[in-house]
């Protein structure tokens, strides 16, 4: 009798470590398994997200007064970055640039191959004077044609502004895109031309 019972322990003990090594096993395979169909989707959007950041919009935060009385310091925007490359940047669009480390929400005055005049507070591209609805009262005088390829932005805050008189006209490819959209704060949400 001691003999069966001894033999049915010895029997428990292999069922409950096979039971315990298919467990484990299964375990681990179906850990693998849950991870992916728990965090995947999450994984996706973050990758998602940041492609979207990157290539398409990403919002932008306004630093100094530059643009005013358009915009104000620590307005939030919306960068619109693939937009700009299906659409020609125009006169007097508010985009961003890269100078450096730095980037300038700037206006667009002038376009490549521009000649452009600033002349007792009037502006003049080409020879031909150009209503400048943005534009702060005082204006410096200044002469500049602008390169092949490149344009000239000013901010509307003229006498407080580091812009292309200061830096030089702007390649194509340090424009990072257009924004006109202000998001916050909510008293000023909407377009801004």
């Amino acid at each position: 009798m001691a003999d069966i019972v001894l033999k049915k322990e010895e029997e428990n003990k292999a069922n409950a470590l096979f039971f315990c090594r298919w467990l484990m096993k299964d375990t681990s395979e179906s850990r693998g398994k849950r991870f992916i169909k728990e965090y995947l989707p999450y994984v996706v959007i973050l990758v998602f997200v940041l492609l979207i950041k990157k290539y398409v919009v990403s919002p932008i935060k306004v630093n100094g007064e530059s643009m005013m009385t358009t915009l104000h310091d620590g307005d939030v925007m919306i960068l619109n970055i693939i937009g700009y490359r299906f659409d020609d940047i125009k006169r007097f669009d508010i985009v961003v640039v890269r100078e450096k480390h730095e980037y300038l929400i700037k206006r667009v005055i002038g376009l490549p191959g521009d000649s452009v005049e600033y002349k007792d507070n009037i502006l003049y591209v080409n020879g031909k004077k150009v209503k400048d609805p943005y534009g702060s009262d005082v204006t410096d005088d200044f002469s500049v044609t602008v390169e092949k390829g490149h344009y000239y932005v000013l901010g509307d805050n003229r006498t407080n502004s580091m812009d292309s008189r200061y830096f030089g006209s702007f390649s194509k490819k340090d424009i990072l895109g257009k924004t006109n959209l202000i998001l916050f704060p909510f008293s000023r949400f909407g377009t801004k031309k």
